[in-house]
């Protein structure tokens, strides 16, 4: 699929669920958010359904996010239904981590090819105090058995304030170097204000060769993360909803006052 500046769009970011089992403070506002109504969010035959048009019409890569995807109930199921697709080259996942040591054996045997691990310090007071709780040896316990699992390779995303000389990123890159991880660093975004930024190590946030869509938890197609635009699965059906996103992908990213990373993903 070319969108209207010729860009290949092959990929499809797809966040099951606006729940989580952390806090984190550049995601989650203290005071937490309303959540959607579990009638208001896409089934798994549903996400399964638009995820089959969407490979039709070229799209190859797909990763399953949140919130945090491990908290849906099942989601080694839809995992499954989706790896039968035929046409996904590549299915991945962006998680915390934190459940990962109960479920990277059934992701793998499920289908499911490599997952991103979100990582931000080694320091296991600093991280309760950036998750507001989490138990860095849980994610440690997660990344070990995602490795045992095959879900290679494990890449692991830490988010930055502004360089990856900052002490925080030089302890998670010398950690990955020695675990033999992936490593890429995102400075910290802002969907309100349009702050972001390409990716280190990585291809996220260069617009120019931007490839993605994504589809929310409530089903709503959006051809950009900073951007207002969505539209409907629900109500003008996949082919229609995708056409749409397509034909109306900005050239660049601006801003985004109708969702949050908590249930938009990253």
């Amino acid at each position: 699929m070319l969108d209207g500046f010729d860009r290949n769009i092959n990929y499809l970011r797809i966040s099951v669920t606006d729940r989580c089992n952390l806090r984190c403070r550049y995601c989650m506002p203290e005071e937490g958010v309303t959540l959607l109504r579990h009638e208001d969010i896409l089934t798994y035959d549903e996400i399964t359904d638009f995820t089959r048009v969407a490979v039709a019409a070229g799209i190859a890569k797909v990763r399953i996010t949140g919130g945090e995807p491990l908290v849906r109930k099942g989601v080694t199921d839809l995992v499954s239904m989706l790896s039968a697709i035929e046409g996904i080259s590549d299915l991945s996942m962006t998680t915390n981590g934190i459940l990962l040591a109960e479920y990277a054996r059934r992701l793998s045997a499920a289908g499911l090819m490599r997952v991103n691990i979100s990582l931000d310090t080694t320091n296991p007071d600093k991280y309760r105090y950036m998750t507001r709780g989490g138990d860095i040896k849980a994610l440690f316990r997660g990344i070990e058995a995602a490795q045992k699992a095959g879900l290679r390779p494990v890449k692991i995303n830490c988010v930055i304030k502004s360089n990856p000389d900052e002490k925080d990123a030089l302890a998670v890159a010398e950690y990955c170097m020695k675990e033999g991880l992936e490593v890429r660093f995102i400075r910290q975004m802002d969907l309100a204000s349009g702050t972001f930024s390409v990716v280190h190590g990585g291809s996220g946030g260069n617009c120019a060769r931007c490839n993605r869509l994504r589809l929310t938890p409530e089903g709503i197609v959006k051809p950009c993360l900073f951007s207002d635009n969505g539209y409907s699965v629900r109500e003008l059906g996949a082919t229609e909803a995708l056409r749409r996103a397509v034909a109306n992908k900005p050239e660049k990213g601006t801003v985004n006052h109708k969702n949050g990373f908590y249930n938009i993903g990253g």
